[in-house]
């Protein structure tokens, strides 16, 4: 089975979604399985897993909504307040519902040490106790709290969202390529493949641009913990849905079947049990 392992839905709301600015009109738009659907069909893809892209209950809500409604929607990393009071409650509560996989916060706009704020790690050392995964979303300087934060919990599943955002235009960094390599130690960490055909200037990129990136995540993360994702609809910024998932599968062409339907969907499908 073929999974997308990362992509968004939403009706647009221009001051609850306030980061879509006018730079980013064409995805200033409601997105909902209706559209996502023939994609899908189109390109040969069998299911997906939304991921929040609003840090409320209400969107955790209406994702496990959708994903009820629509089988073709496998699973749902939704958004819970780790550093409320209430944190367990609030997550026994929302995984009454199986089609919750994981939980996901926008760490990429909070402080670099947000997470390994006490609060914030409190939060996290729920997640195993409900069969939680969570989603790393961070940029490529806050790596090191990510990797900080991995490690004290080993037997908590992580998975980092779109490689960590290198600025893939600027060519690979060593500090980029060090830091993934740390986090990558950790078994209990995975990789998506996602979302970088944002992370170019300009939204200008080859396929070649990509290469040293998977060249790296592939050599450190392997096969058995990297996952494809497309980011759908903020992909659209840079590229359609076919662009984006042929620079994946142009580049794994040259693995074998095996390794192929790993990367584009078996590991996705063991991480979230879909």
């Amino acid at each position: 089975m073929k999974i997308d392992a990362h992509q968004h839905f939403w009706k647009f709301d221009p001051v609850r979604d306030a980061w879509i600015d006018d730079s980013m009109k064409v995805i200033q738009r409601d997105f909902l399985p209706s559209d996502l659907k023939p994609i899908l069909a189109e390109n040969k893809i069998d299911g997906c897993v939304a991921v929040q892209a609003d840090q409320s209950e209400t969107e955790t809500a209406f994702l496990l909504k959708l994903a009820k409604e629509n089988n073709f929607i496998k699973g749902v990393v939704g958004w819970i307040d780790l550093c409320a009071d209430n944190t367990r409650d609030r997550l026994a509560h929302f995984s009454e519902n199986p089609l919750l996989k994981g939980i996901r916060h926008i760490a990429q706009g909070e402080a670099d040490d947000f997470l390994i704020r006490p609060d914030v790690l409190r939060g996290i050392g729920l997640l195993a106790e409900f069969s939680l995964t969570y989603d790393i979303l961070v940029f490529a300087h806050q790596l090191p709290a990510a990797i900080e934060m991995a490690m004290q919990f080993p037997n908590q599943s992580f998975v980092l969202d779109h490689i960590a955002k290198p600025k893939i235009s600027e060519g690979i960094d060593e500090e980029w390529k060090n830091n993934i390599r740390k986090l990558a130690e950790l078994q209990n960490v995975s990789c998506k493949i996602s979302g970088m055909v944002t992370e170019t200037s300009g939204f200008i990129w080859s396929k070649q641009d990509f290469e040293p990136f998977l060249d790296h995540i592939m050599t450190e993360f392997g096969v058995e913990r990297v996952m494809y994702g497309s980011d759908w609809p903020v992909c659209l910024l840079a590229a359609n849905y076919g662009e984006q998932l042929n620079i994946v599968a142009d580049y794994i062409s040259k693995f074998s079947e095996t390794e192929q339907r790993k990367i584009m969907g078996d590991n996705a499908s063991a991480f979230y049990r879909l």
